[in-house]
């Protein structure tokens, strides 16, 4: 081996252990993994890795202890990165690359790898009469913070949402947060410490892993099948590894369509509650469904299980509001942390218009609308996708996602990188995978296939080498 590959490989892992640290993975006092570990980890001699530890420490970065390894100082500790800073184009197809590409991309570029229904499809008259509703309010609505637990008015109709879903909710489970995203992340803040272990589906939605990240947590995923996690990993992995937190869609599950079955979901309960894994149950396509089918927290009773949700998919993304359902005395502490980072709940305004939304029969009325568009929408998109020689995986009984398999040797990132070249923004399958294990699948939002030239797209991609596609 020459003195050049020896320098590039030592290197190689120096910026290995950098990178963890800069990611939180490993904080000040934690021990680094052993030199015959992270040699075999990293595919290099354990010599290579004993020249990195010492430039390392040379650098104060991290200290040998005598007889015990190496463990981190903790100096000069970097600012947390979640990616690598690059341009949007030019980076990793990671959940980054899909969420900067589909909230940043100009009207011309199609976005069927977007989580949202068109602009079109949105009851935007309603809103424009809520909103100049606000005209004639007081002016402590437009004027003040919102109180703690959020609109009471909101809540009262929340409490009746819960209830037709079997959810035993009183005053004192409910607080409403500013989005569905806060929600979930004063969940972790309340709940999680660096370095806790949490459990999702592997596929799940992506934000989850990139939330997660940032709190510094180990993330492990479990298969999905047709009918919930597989139930025999699952029941495994809590016992091997007894995770803090499992977070999962129930029902109309992100990315894959899939809903939990009632055996399923009795299992999921027992295993957590013997293993004292804490579920967040996301219902945030809760209204997408035809009929409600089985809630975890419906069955717990806010015991052990907090569902979240919001009205971004199906109101408004602009006007959001997002709640949290829970046992009262984590909402006590949920709170004070939010008061903490929020100073308050949610914008009184934006709690205003939802209220007003949901107030009346058009609500319900506009979910029944975008039901019956999505279900033709659905087997549209499908049969022209199957024309191109994209499967899906299932037909889910709703939401706006289908989990499709692309024809065989095909990577769905190199896929979407060559489609961005083409203007049109999409989701591989592996920015939804722990385990890296979706790279033949993508996901597709059908009520943003409407576009004849997204197939024209894929199949001109498809039936090339992407890799020759150099994107824009």
């Amino acid at each position: 081996m020459t003195t050049t590959a020896t320098g590039t490989r030592t290197s190689h892992v120096m910026n290995a252990v950098r990178g963890r640290i800069a990611g939180r993975m490993l904080g000040p006092g934690d021990r680094l993994p052993s030199i015959r570990n992270f040699a075999t980890t990293m595919g290099v001699s354990p010599s290579t890795v004993v020249e990195a530890y010492d430039r390392l420490a040379a650098e104060g970065l991290i200290r040998p202890q005598q007889g015990s390894g190496f463990y981190v100082t903790g100096a000069a500790l970097p600012p947390l990165k979640l990616a690598e800073a690059e341009t949007p184009k030019a980076r990793a197809v990671d959940p980054f690359w899909v969420s900067r590409q589909s909230l940043d991309a100009d009207d011309t570029t199609l976005k069927p790898g977007g989580g949202w229904l068109p602009a079109d499809w949105m009851p935007n008259d309603a809103l424009r009469r809520a909103i100049r509703s606000l005209a004639r309010s007081d002016d402590a609505l437009l004027a003040y913070y919102g109180s703690t637990r959020g609109s009471p008015a909101l809540r009262r109709l929340l409490l009746g949402r819960l209830a037709e879903n079997g959810i035993p909710a009183a005053r004192d489970n409910l607080l409403l947060t500013s989005t569905g995203t806060q929600a979930l992340d004063l969940i972790c803040r309340f709940l999680l410490r660096p370095g806790d272990t949490v459990l999702v589906d592997d596929p799940c939605y992506f934000n989850f892993q990139a939330m997660l990240k940032a709190h510094q947590v180990k993330v492990i995923g479990v298969a999905r099948t047709h009918h919930g996690p597989d139930i025999a990993a699952f029941e495994a992995t809590l016992a091997a590894h007894r995770p803090r937190l499992y977070i999962t869609n129930s029902t109309i599950h992100n990315p894959t369509g899939s809903t939990l079955s009632p055996q399923i979901a009795h299992r999921v309960l027992n295993a957590a509650a013997a293993n004292e894994t804490i579920i967040v149950e996301d219902d945030i396509f809760a209204d997408f469904e035809p009929d409600p089918s089985t809630r975890l927290a419906a069955l717990d009773g806010l015991e052990r299980v907090i569902r979240i949700g919001s009205f971004s998919k199906t109101l408004s993304a602009a006007v959001r509001c997002g709640y949290i359902a829970a046992r009262p005395d984590w909402v006590e502490g949920l709170i004070d942390l939010q008061i903490a980072t929020n100073f308050g709940g949610p914008s009184p305004i934006a709690s205003e218009i939802i209220t007003h939304m949901l107030a009346g029969g058009g609500y319900r009325k506009h979910m029944e609308d975008v039901r019956r568009k999505l279900v033709r929408i659905r087997r549209e998109t499908a049969d022209r996708l199957f024309r191109v020689g994209i499967e899906p995986w299932l037909m889910p009984r709703g939401g706006i996602y289908l989990w499709c398999r692309l024809p065989e040797g095909l990577d769905s990132g190199e896929v979407a990188q060559a489609a961005l070249a083409q203007g049109v923004v999409l989701a591989p399958g592996n920015v939804f995978s722990v385990s890296q294990s979706a790279g033949n699948f993508m996901r597709f939002n059908v009520a943003l296939m409407v576009e004849p030239r997204i197939y024209t797209v894929l199949a001109d991609v498809m039936k090339r080498p992407v890799s020759s596609v150099s994107p824009a």
